[in-house]
């Protein structure tokens, strides 16, 4: 049998073969560009990098990932039809469907409790009142967040979270103050202010609410006035009411009472474009029920929850709620507002509503 020997010429041309080739290879890595950062960033994303990014594709990329997980699902404590007006305008604008679920503040604080002690995570985005939103920071359960409009916001409607970001942002605001039937007071025995209040003229026509509404006025009179004030309101006999705001307000317009210092301005704007015979005048302060956007930390379609939070906060959002007469935020309505659960922690609001409560008892006190 012929043995066969190695060529060496041939073995140097597959030798040089293989160099050209590894050059060749090498080159190519080297040139071939990378994949754009966007394009990278948009596959490694997580929550908390999506809330805060601030380069100019941001709604960009928000909207591509929002499409591709399918959906938002959004728990809300608005009523009516704000929140069902606000799914439907970002579903039209973005193509995404927005799943639902309104509950009060404490149906919602149940549900979420509930979801988040058996880990099993199915909200996106959450607009509620601060409490809600305080014991959520309290037990870690919240994404801080950064926005482009973020800027148009006064810090008291802002909780902060640090390096810019927020935990949450008030949306929508209802303001508390006097309301009171033309056709009952004159014009010259309408109050002006907390003293307006004592007039002894004004005895035994006023009524107060003992839900929230009632407790919160009596904080932002102990914040001006101070305690000997409010003893001072409770020689004027007033009624106590265990109803809603705008349930008081009907008893205003029907000339029950004459006048009441829980109403809400919101409340009252619609009466008036009804031509309800009554009146609305905010006080030395007016405290402010506020609804906040927030972020989950375990949101299951992070870009749609994001987009969903800068919807709400941005001008188209905020159109439709002032469209149901909310208050804005940005906006300046020309009185003094006032957030009672602001820079407090859970317990110290429970301590404060506790006291406003207490004190809202002794008014109605013989």
């Amino acid at each position: 049998m012929r043995s066969r020997t190695p060529n060496p010429a041939r073995g140097g041309s597959y030798r040089r073969l293989s160099m050209k080739l590894f050059t060749i290879l090498t080159l190519l890595i080297l040139v071939v560009p990378d994949r754009p950062a966007g394009a990278q960033a948009r596959k490694a994303f997580s929550l908390a990098e999506l809330a805060v990014y601030a380069a100019p594709d941001r709604e960009q990329i928000l909207v591509s990932g929002a499409k591709k997980e399918g959906k938002v699902v959004w728990y809300t404590s608005l009523a009516g039809d704000s929140y069902k007006e606000l799914a439907r305008a970002f579903e039209a604008k973005y193509g995404v469907p927005v799943e639902s679920y309104r509950g009060t503040s404490k149906e919602l604080t149940a549900k979420i409790l509930a979801e988040s002690q058996a880990k099993r995570y199915l909200m996106d985005a959450l607009e509620s009142s601060p409490p809600l939103l305080m014991l959520m920071r309290a037990m870690n359960l919240l994404t801080p967040y950064n926005l482009p409009y973020l800027a148009k916001y006064s810090a008291e409607t802002k909780e902060e979270a640090g390096k810019g970001s927020v935990y949450w942002v008030s949306d929508r605001e209802s303001y508390m103050g006097l309301s009171y039937n033309k056709n009952k007071l004159s014009a010259n025995a309408v109050p002006k202010n907390y003293d307006g209040l004592l007039n002894p003229a004004l005895k035994g026509k006023m009524g107060i609410v003992t839900s929230d509404t009632g407790p919160r006025t009596i904080g932002a009179m102990l914040k001006v006035k101070g305690e000997e004030y409010v003893k001072k309101l409770g020689q004027q006999e007033i009624s106590l009411h265990a109803i809603s705001g705008r349930a008081i307000l009907d008893l205003v317009i029907s000339g029950e009472l004459e006048l009441s210092p829980t109403t809400f301005r919101n409340h009252a704007l619609v009466a008036i474009e009804q031509k309800a015979p009554i009146g609305w005048v905010a006080m030395d302060v007016v405290p402010a029920n506020a609804g906040a956007a927030a972020l989950p930390i375990q949101a299951p379609h992070p870009h749609a929850a994001v987009l969903l939070v800068d919807f709400i906060l941005g001008p188209d959002g905020q159109k439709i709620l002032e469209k149901f007469e909310y208050g804005s935020a940005t906006k300046d309505y020309g009185f003094k507002r006032w957030y009672p659960e602001k820079g407090l922690t859970v317990e110290q609001y429970e301590k404060e509503i506790d006291r406003w409560e207490k004190l809202v008892r002794e008014l109605g006190r013989k």
